[in-house]
C-alpha cells in the first residue's frame, strides 16, 4: 500500500508576531522554544529577542505573512488560509444588539433573553447565571473582539439540542435582518462544586461560504480532509473527518500531556492527540491521494489571550514546542508541515483584543528540499497554495479562489525573511 502525501496546517490561535514579541518581552522568566527555533521562529522576530529565540539559517521556510482580509477574526483568518479573502469590515456591538432584533429573536426562539451587553464570556456568565438558571432565559452578549453573537446557557436548564436550535435560529434571523455578524455561538456551561465550567458542547453557526475553498477542491481530487479542534466550525466547510476530542480517556498516557490551566480547562492536549490520530491514520489507512489535516490550537486565545495571562500563553506555547517532535516524526518524506496564526492579540488594560498584525509562517517539507511556488504578495492564503501544490490542484485553487493577483510571475524558493521585510507592526493594531 502506498499512500499519497500528507499536508498539515496547525494554527496557534492569536499568536501573531507582535503578540509573541510582547509576551516574550514581558515574561518574568526565561523561555525556551528549541523546536520552533529549529524551524526558524527566531528569523522573524526582533533582533533584541535573539538571545531568547535564536535565528536558524538552516530553516527551510520562515517568513512573516500578513492577512489580506480586512478584519481580525478567527473565522476570517482560517478561511483565508484555504483561499477566501474577505474585504468586508465588520462591526462590534459595544451597546449590545439592536432592540428590534432582540425582540424578534425572542419571538423566534420562544424564550426571553437577559443581559444583551458587550462582555467577556466568563464575565457574562458570572454576572447573570443565577437569573438565567432561575428564569431559563439565555444570557445574550456581544463579543469584545469579534463580530459575534453569543448565548450562554446552562446544560441543566436548556438541553443541548434546544441550545443548538436557538443558536442556529438566532444566526439565521441576524442574516435576514442585516445584523452583521460572522458567527452565532452557544456557550454551554455547567456548575461543579460552585465553579463555572464551560463544556465541550459549544455550538457555532458560521457565515456561509460564498464559493468553494481548498477543502472542496482537495476533496474533489480524492484527498482525505481532516479537521481537528474547531477548524470545521470556523471555516464552515465539510471535511471528510472531524476530530474534536473531549474525554480524558482519549489521551494517550504515554504522551505525558501537561495541562497549563490549574482547573485543566485546556483543550490543546485533546487537539494535539487529535492531530496525532489523524497523522497515524494518514499512514495506516489506504489513502492513495493523500491527507490534508487542518488543526486549531485555541488555548492561546480563549484561555490565555483574552484574559491577558502572559505566563499562561507562554507555557501553552512551550508545551506545544515540547510535543512538536511527536507530530513531525509521524510525517513521511515529502510531507508538508505548516505552522501559522489566524490573528494577533493586543493586551489592553481591560481585555485582550484581536489585532491585525504580521503573522508567523513556518513550513518544512519532511526529508525533502522546500521548493514551492510562492505568492508575490503576502497573504494567509499562501498556506492553501502550498498545500494545493502538494496535491496537484494549485491552478484550480488560484482560479476558484480568485487569487491570481497574488501570484509570482515566475520562480521558486524561499521568501526573504530579513527584518526589513516585516510589514509595519505598530500601525496594524485595532484602534
Amino acid at each position: 500500500m502506498k499512500n499519497g502525501p500528507t499536508a498539515i496546517v496547525i494554527v496557534l490561535d492569536s499568536v501573531g508576531i507582535t503578540t509573541l514579541e510582547y509576551l516574550l518581552q514581558h515574561s518574568e522568566r526565561a523561555i525556551r522554544l528549541p523546536h520552533l527555533e529549529n524551524m526558524g521562529l527566531g528569523n522573524i522576530l526582533s533582533a533584541t529577542l535573539r538571545n531568547a529565540i535564536p535565528s536558524n539559517p538552516r530553516a527551510q521556510f520562515a517568513a512573516p505573512i500578513t492577512q489580506a482580509s480586512a478584519y481580525p477574526d478567527s473565522t476570517i483568518g482560517h478561511r483565508e488560509m484555504v483561499g477566501i479573502i474577505d474585504p468586508r469590515k465588520y462591526q462590534l456591538f459595544p451597546d449590545g444588539f439592536p432592540s428590534s432584533f432582540v425582540r424578534a429573536m425572542e419571538s423566534e426562539i420562544g424564550r426571553g433573553t437577559i443581559f444583551n451587553k458587550m462582555a467577556g464570556g466568563m464575565e457574562a456568565i458570572e454576572e447573570n447565571r443565577e437569573l438565567h438558571e432561575k428564569t431559563g432565559k439565555p444570557i445574550l452578549y456581544a463579543s469584545k473582539c469579534d463580530p459575534v453573537l453569543q448565548l450562554a446557557m446552562n446544560e441543566h436548564v436548556i438541553p443541548i439540542a434546544e441550545q443548538r436550535t436557538i443558536v442556529d435560529a438566532s444566526f439565521a434571523l441576524a442574516r435576514r435582518m442585516g445584523v452583521t455578524i460572522t458567527r452565532s455561538i452557544g456557550r454551554s456551561y455547567v456548575m461543579k462544586n460552585g465553579a463555572i465550567f464551560r463544556t465541550p458542547n459549544r455550538h457555532d453557526c458560521t457565515l456561509p461560504l460564498e464559493r468553494p475553498t481548498l477543502i472542496e477542491i482537495a476533496r474533489g481530487k480524492g484527498v482525505r480532509t481532516v479537521s481537528v479542534g474547531k477548524t470545521a466550525e470556523l471555516v464552515g466547510a465539510t471535511f471528510d473527518d472531524t476530530i474534536k476530542l473531549t474525554d480524558p480517556a482519549t489521551l494517550d498516557p504515554l504522551m505525558g500531556y501537561r495541562f497549563v490551566d490549574d482547573a485543566r480547562r485546556d483543550t490543546n492536549p485533546y487537539s494535539i492527540q487529535g492531530i496525532l490520530n489523524a497523522l497515524v491514520a494518514a499512514q495506516e489507512v489506504h489513502r492513495p491521494r493523500g491527507t490534508f489535516v487542518f488543526a486549531n490550537l485555541v488555548d492561546t486565545d480563549s484561555l490565555f489571550g483574552h484574559t491577558r495571562d502572559i505566563d499562561g500563553a507562554l507555557r501553552c506555547i512551550e508545551e506545544f514546542d515540547r510535543l512538536l517532535p511527536r507530530i513531525t516524526r509521524l510525517l513521511s518524506p515529502g510531507d508538508l508541515f505548516i505552522l501559522t496564526a489566524d490573528h494577533g492579540m493586543e493586551h489592553r488594560e481591560d481585555y485582550g483584543y484581536h489585532s491585525l498584525e504580521p503573522l508567523p509562517f513556518l513550513a518544512e517539507r519532511s526529508s525533502s528540499s522546500f521548493e514551492f511556488q510562492l505568492f508575490a504578495r503576502e497573504t494567509l492564503a499562501l498556506a492553501g497554495y502550498l498545500v494545493a501544490q502538494l496535491f496537484n490542484c494549485a491552478d484550480e485553487y488560484v482560479k476558484i479562489c480568485r487569487l491570481t493577483p497574488y501570484l509570482k510571475k515566475a520562480g521558486k524558493g524561499k521568501l526573504q525573511t530579513s527584518k526589513s521585510k516585516i510589514p509595519g507592526k505598530s500601525q496594524s493594531r485595532l484602534s
